[in-house]
């Protein structure tokens, strides 16, 4: 169950992750301006320090929500493209961390001043970015209709999951074990 909770096991077809994303932007759009008209409406714009907005539970509350939304979503079209999320996402977000800390440690190889990140982190951002709107799906002919349906597989085929947790386990590959 928690599977289909975080989008591991959930599948999001290219349409439907653009129109994802694109409602998620705006929601998210709107939380903001909603965040900070109420802040403005009990503080004047002259009061308000930087390190107030990191105190506040409502923004650290969206910021959450946005960033669980967004991996949901990726881990969902990363499925449905046929890759494993487990090992994706994990290996993304080392590579973010590399250059994040390359940035750092050599600022002359940051994108500017006010970026955290270099060049080789934006170009892997946008590479991702593109292979989860336009890369095809798994089944290309398939149509899904739910987004929730597991994978088809082949009778008696165990999933790359089954295979993989199966080998940490020096268990057997067989469809129905648990």
């Amino acid at each position: 169950m928690l599977g289909f909770v975080f989008g591991l096991n959930a599948r999001l077809g290219r349409l439907h992750f653009f129109l994802a994303t694109v409602a998620l932007a705006i929601v998210m759009t709107a939380i903001c301006f909603a965040i900070a008209m109420a802040m403005l409406r009990t503080t004047s714009p002259s009061m308000v320090r930087p390190e107030d907005l990191t105190r506040n539970w409502a923004i650290i509350g969206a910021i959450v929500c946005f960033g669980l939304a967004t991996f949901m979503l990726q881990s969902m079209r990363i499925r449905d493209i046929g890759w494993d999320p487990v090992c994706v996402i994990p290996a993304w977000i080392a590579l973010m961390i590399v250059d994040h800390v390359v940035a750092g440690r050599f600022p002359a190889w940051a994108i500017g001043g006010e970026h955290q990140g270099t060049m080789v982190g934006g170009l892997v951002n946008l590479g991702l970015l593109l292979a989860l709107t336009f890369w095809p799906s798994a089944g290309s002919g398939a149509v899904y209709i739910n987004p929730f349906e597991p994978p088809a597989r082949a009778a008696g085929k165990p999933s790359a999951s089954d295979q993989r947790l199966a080998r940490v386990s020096q268990g057997s590959a067989r469809p129905g074990w648990s």
